[in-house]
């Protein structure tokens, strides 16, 4: 039963106790997934995002999401508590199918749901009713009529959103075409398309090498940013690039460092075939993001690009591969990888950047996983006289494209090339003939499975968080960790017999036999920021499973040789304090049993009596003559290691001391900080006192005053001031010329026709003016204290 709790209250319960995992919804689940002897494909029915520290759970049973906001516990960072109660999402329409996997955007924004006849996204912020903890999402179906219409018989092999866009969802289907939706602005016609032709019809004879199985988007270097991963089923691997969502930002630090690089390499060749393709990738570079070729735009100002939707008018992108694999020094059995091939299929993939390599894993049916990085850079690559179709609007922008992509190898090709000459082709001035980049092989990881292993359901291959060479694979048979210790570029230091194989570490194992289902429907790896991470599974009767996960600070590799070489320098490793050969002990004589029966005082036993004799002596003597040598010899190497020992541990001393004496001065200055913190909340709260903290913004009708007022402070008053000013101006030249005109020739000046003023029109003249200066003085006050009380308001 579900604990009681008061209304608007938060309990936090461990994560394996919360109410969401009730015993009695196994049988549920097991009646909804179907009988045992049924094949279940692989599931994932949790999603984790960790900016909002969120655990989605879809629930078969009752077909809703569950979404619990997770935290580590403050007294056992290894204990996950839950709130509760805990929300749950419910879609506005039925859905028609099963769900077997869910996938989070970028930011938390939108959930994927995922079946054999279901692909929908719910919009977790566009809500059509909520009570207490229930709130129903509106979801929408991706692609109804492509994939879901009247026989079609189109089956979903992937579905993915895009890394650098929260609105863009690529989908590789059983068509060979990969279409790549906006869900913001079109959620049933795609925004680009991608049919991949790996061969040409009739050249291929294996009929496996045309089906692709699954993707991946590419990582921030370089050109990979804008690649995409196919996987075929017989383990080929093609890239697609450039491919750019549009309408997403990139970064122009890193697009200036592409073009920079286009500039100094390609166009400067003597090649003519390096020059178009550079010039294609340059012209596709400026159309796509106009800011690298607007020069008028301020260095600094920007630091974001937009993509503009653009489409060569003549060229379609080239399916490059498949990649060739080449070797590192050692020898590979090809005969042995030639049968991996031949008996198994490509089931899985994962794409993953760690460092400066580009690492790819690839699962196959028979329980191996092969891992591989890129040799090289990836570079884009176009087909000329090969128009891609577009949709364009009515203002002339291109809303959809649709390419026809090649491959520019037959799928004859040699899967296997020495590094140099594989290479070859990709350095110096040739970089951008076309030639895709070579796949160095790092290892085959054999996990230990029966050839029936990923026959009922595809693994599930994820990397883990912190630890960027760390990956996970979940199967039928349980959950196994895979470590890489070795990485050909990022490692460049170790050689020859210092590369070391990846380890394999089972962390959940079950019984597997060829009808059981998968012991978890559900695996997701919760890290914190502090470097903390658990691994929580869902199991098939719908309960929680937790496992500790070792955070990025714990030492590996999981095993440790005994027998393996130091790395460090040879001064610390070219003595031992004890020779192995002493620490073995003395060699052991063997006595025959024959002697036996011989006698002691025939002449054979005395004779055998006095060799034995003098074989034990000189055995043990030369051992403790080695031991009294080494013990002498290393006497003064123990001395030193002593002394070093003892300085440490001064050195300990030393800063253990600093420390203590630096606490009073620390305490002090946190005393300080907490003083200064008091006088100014103090000082805070004597500001919330004043009159002008509790003023309101101005309504409507003060606005419109203020602004009237703006009008004639800015307009009336300056006509009134050059009003005031020739008013003046008059007054002083008839104050000057009335005591001369009164007293020199006041008839004549009448007997002319000029009417002068009386001193009494002139006094009031003056009272006049003296009435509009006091006015303005008023006035100009006025608009002083408007001001005033504004300026304090906005503050």
């Amino acid at each position: 039963m579900e604990p009681r709790r008061r209304r608007g209250s938060t309990e936090w319960l461990p994560l394996p106790k919360h109410p969401v995992f009730s015993r009695h919804l196994a049988g549920d689940v097991a009646e909804k997934d179907g009988s045992s002897n049924v094949r279940t494909k692989s599931k994932n029915l949790a999603a984790w995002h960790s900016a909002s520290s969120r655990l989605y759970l879809w629930d078969p049973v009752s077909c809703c999401v569950h979404r619990l906001s997770l935290r580590f516990s403050s007294d056992d960072p290894a204990i996950i508590e839950a709130a509760f109660p805990s929300e749950k999402l419910m879609p506005d329409t039925k859905l028609l199918s099963d769900v077997h996997h869910l996938a989070l955007n970028v930011d938390g924004s939108s959930l994927l749901l995922i079946g054999p006849d279901v692909l929908s996204f719910m919009n977790l912020h566009d809500r059509t009713y909520a009570d207490d903890d229930t709130i129903v999402c509106r979801n929408f179906l991706v692609g109804p009529q492509i994939y879901f219409g009247c026989n079609n018989g189109l089956q979903i092999l992937q579905a993915s959103w895009h890394p650098y866009s929260s609105t863009h969802l690529g989908i590789l289907s059983s068509d060979s075409v990969f279409r790549l939706f906006d869900l913001s602005s079109d959620v049933e016609q795609p925004e680009q398309e991608y049919y991949l032709e790996a061969a040409e019809p009739g050249k291929c004879h294996n009929v496996a090498s045309i089906c692709p199985v699954a993707f991946s988007f590419g990582g921030q270097h370089l050109w990979e940013r804008f690649s995409i991963f196919v996987l075929f089923s017989d383990g080929s691997v093609y890239v697609l690039c450039p491919v750019v969502p549009f309408g997403s930002f990139c970064s122009l630090v890193y697009l200036e460092e592409i073009y920079k690089d286009i500039n100094s390499c390609g166009l400067k060749s003597s090649n003519a075939k390096v020059v178009g393709n550079s010039s294609l990738a340059i012209s596709w570079l400026e159309a796509t993001f106009p800011e690298l070729a607007d020069r008028s735009v301020e260095e600094g100002k920007i630091s974001i690009s937009r993509a503009q939707s653009y489409a060569p008018p003549d060229a379609s992108l080239s399916l490059q591969g498949p990649l060739v694999r080449v070797s590192h020094g050692v020898d590979n059995d090809n005969s042995k990888e030639s049968s991996l091939y031949d008996i198994a299929k490509a089931v899985g993939f994962l794409y993953s950047s760690v460092g400066k390599d580009s690492v790819f894993l690839i699962a196959w049916s028979n329980g191996q996983i092969q891992i591989d990085a890129l040799a090289d850079e990836v570079q884009p690559l176009w087909n000329v006289c090969c128009p891609p179709q577009l949709r364009v609007d009515s203002h002339g922008g291109i809303g959809a494209i649709a390419m026809i992509c090649e491959s520019v190898k037959s799928c004859n090709v040699d899967r296997y090339q020495p590094l140099e000459e594989a290479c070859i082709s990709n350095t110096g001035d040739t970089i951008w003939l076309g030639h895709p980049p070579p796949l160095l092989r790092l290892a085959i990881v054999d996990l230990a499975l029966p050839k029936y292993a990923f026959d009922s359901c595809a693994p599930i291959l994820s990397p883990d968080p912190l630890v960027s060479d760390r990956f996970f694979c979940v199967h039928a048979g349980g959950v196994d960790l895979i470590t890489l210790n070795f990485l050909p570029f990022s490692n460049p230091t170790l050689e020859g017999d210092q590369v070391k194989e990846p380890s394999v570490y089972p962390i959940l194992t079950a019984c597997l036999t060829k009808s059981s289902a998968p012991i978890l429907l559900g695996f997701v790896i919760i890290d914190d920021s502090f470097g903390l991470s658990q691994i929580v599974g869902i199991t098939s009767s719908y309960e929680c499973v937790m496992l500790e996960a070792k955070s990025f600070n714990d030492v590996l590799p999981l095993h440790f040789d005994i027998d393996a070489k130091s790395v460090g320098s040879e001064e610390d490793g070219t003595k031992e304090i004890i020779s192995k050969e002493l620490l073995s002990g003395p060699k052991v004589i063997l006595i025959p049993p024959s002697l036996r029966s011989v006698s002691a005082d025939s002449i054979e036993g005395r004779s055998a009596l006095h060799h034995y004799i003098k074989l034990l002596h000189e055995n043990y003597v030369e051992y403790a003559h080695k031991v009294y040598i080494e013990l002498k010899e290393h006497g003064d190497h123990l001395k030193t290691i002593t002394s070093n020992q003892h300085e440490c541990v001064n050195e300990a001393m030393q800063k253990l001391s600093t420390l203590e004496s630096k606490e009073a001065n620390i305490n002090d200055r946190i005393s300080r900080a907490f003083q200064v913190y008091g006088n100014l909340e103090q000082r805070l709260q004597s500001f919330k006192k004043l009159p002008g903290s509790n003023k309101r913004p101005l309504s409507r009708a003060e606005l419109e005053f203020k602004s009237q007022l703006d009008r004639f402070a800015e307009l009336e008053l300056d006509t009134l001031q050059s009003s005031i000013d020739a008013l003046n101006a008059r007054l002083k030249r008839y104050v000057q010329s009335s005591p001369v005109s009164l007293t020199s020739a006041p008839r004549r000046m009448v007997g002319r026709g000029r009417n002068y003023a009386s001193d009494g029109q002139i006094s009031q003249l003056k009272s006049s003016l003296e009435k509009l200066s006091n006015m303005n003085n008023e006035i100009g006050e006025k608009v002083k204290l408007i001001e005033h009380e504004l300026e304090s308001n906005g503050k």
